[in-house]
């Protein structure tokens, strides 16, 4: 490892969004130092060049992956498309670090991957490695492993709201309905007809109905918990932002249990983790209540049809749902202050 005062990081990708979240962050991070930057499509530019509002920051020059020299590279961040990690992480060296923003190692099942991503799994090694990174649920195996693959943007968001729950038994396993909105930013930065300006602005619309890949990611979680095979009803829409997230869960009560107990078993879960809050009774999250955070906030609310319980989380997709949660795990890694670099309050309004 690099000396006390740095860990020397590199940065796959760094051409993305979330790759200039990463950089973003990490440039105030009073322990990381930014040693290499990647991004095949950029390479041989400065990254003021890619990104101007990152001009400020003294970074070393974007360069190909397959130039990049590792030595003295304590951790890696990659940020590349689904499908692409599986094989840059293969060749990278074995006693580096690596903290994955894609989807490639987030399944514990290879046939889930290959069926929902189209193709075997090009590292199955490596995928019966790597840690899923879900924090606050799964902090002890972070602080170990080596390999960490950060959640997507919707599981994050639905498996901080959901999995107490389930462990308290609190609602019934079947019938969970996740209505999902998401800032435009969440689709990544190559261009895309859906993405364009005409076609999101002043609308909302559905997208990938009854087949989004975030949707197996969720159900792997839950029926981790509940001991058998759930299925939910997931369908996420674009809205016109850059960034942020919302979603809103409906829920069978089990039993005995009122909304107001369904509450009391988030907060109780919360009550020490600093990044997820759950809302006083009747106060309304919304995104812009987590805008450039790695918050997630979550309120709890009686549904008007009996034993129903409607449960809102947010937050911000690059940050709590992609970056920040890298970062906060990269903390975890090497036994740091979880919050470090990752203090900043909302953006409001």
């Amino acid at each position: 490892m690099s000396s006390l005062s740095n860990i020397t990081v590199g940065v796959i990708g760094a051409s993305g969004y979330t790759g200039a979240e990463l950089i973003r962050l990490l440039a105030t991070h009073p322990r990381a130092h930014i040693g290499v930057l990647t991004a095949n499509t950029h390479a041989d530019k400065s990254l003021s060049e890619v990104f101007p509002h990152l001009a400020a920051v003294d970074l070393p020059p974007v360069i190909k992956t397959a130039e990049a020299d590792w030595t003295g590279v304590d951790a890696i961040f990659c940020g590349l498309p689904h499908g692409t990690s599986q094989e840059v992480i293969s060749n990278l060296p074995k006693d580096v670090k690596v903290i994955d923003l894609s989807a490639d190692f987030r399944f514990r099942d290879r046939a889930t991957y290959a069926e929902w991503y189209g193709h075997d799994h090009r590292a199955p090694d490596l995928q019966g490695e790597a840690i899923y990174g879900l924090t606050e649920h799964y902090r002890d195996q972070i602080k170990t492993g080596r390999l960490i693959a950060c959640p997507g943007c919707y599981p994050t968001a639905a498996l901080l709201a959901l999995l107490p729950l389930f462990e308290a038994k609190a609602v019934e396993p079947e019938d969970i309905i996740i209505d999902a909105k998401s800032g435009t930013s969440g689709a990544g930065r190559s261009l895309k007809e859906a993405q364009l300006f005409c076609e999101v602005a002043e609308g909302i619309h559905p997208y990938n109905i009854a087949h989004h890949r975030h949707a197996p990611e969720i159900e792997q979680e839950l029926s981790a918990v509940a001991g058998r095979a759930i299925v939910v009803s997931f369908t996420p829409h674009l809205m016109p932002m850059n960034r942020g997230e919302l979603l809103t869960i409906y829920a069978r009560l089990a039993p005995g249990v009122d909304a107001e107990t369904a509450r009391e078993v988030l907060a109780k879960r919360y009550a020490d983790e600093f990044f997820v809050r759950v809302a006083a009774p009747g106060n309304i999250p919304a995104t812009r209540h987590v805008r450039g955070s790695n918050f997630c906030l979550i309120g709890v609310f009686a549904d008007r049809l009996p034993g129903r319980v409607i449960v809102v989380s947010v937050i911000d997709n690059l940050v709590k749902g992609a970056s920040g949660q890298a970062i906060q795990n990269f903390n975890l890694m090497f036994d740091l202050p979880e919050t470090l670099g990752l203090e900043q309050q909302p953006l409001f309004p």
